[in-house]
């Protein structure tokens, strides 16, 4: 069972890649997928068709069992996708109040006018068997 194993250790070396590159490559499809119907409508006319034409690309060769071939087609798409994700933080910028990452303008608008009762204290732990012996 371990010549077995050892003979076929490289095999599974290749199958293990291969699996791992086609699960990255459909969640890459999947999430770009989503993104683009979500926000294609935000990016130009023509980097929309390069992202359409690298996602089919990839598609395409997800139908392989190509490992080397998808993990290219997967960064190509990769790169091309950037202006989609450009565009989704464009407009989440634009959704935050003043516009700053992270979405904190001073407060939520509710909170105008308020003031917390914030008290900043120091304290010492005391141990109650040297409090007793004392």
């Amino acid at each position: 069972m371990v010549k077995d194993a050892e003979a076929h250790a490289v095999d599974d070396k290749k199958r293990r890649a291969f699996v791992e590159a086609k699960n990255q490559a459909e969640a890459l499809v999947h999430q770009t997928e989503k993104s683009l119907k979500e926000y294609g409508d935000k990016v130009a006319a023509p980097d929309r068709t390069a992202i359409e034409n690298a996602l089919s690309d990839l598609k395409e060769a997800l139908k392989g069992e190509d490992a080397g071939a998808i993990q290219a087609k997967a960064q190509s798409l990769a790169q091309v996708s950037m202006k989609l994700g450009e565009a989704m933080y464009a407009q989440q910028q634009g959704g935050q109040p003043g516009g700053q990452p992270g979405g904190d303008a001073g407060g939520s608008p509710g909170d105008a006018g308020k003031k917390e009762d914030v008290v900043d204290a120091e304290f010492t732990e005391v141990d109650d068997d040297k409090k007793k012996s004392a």
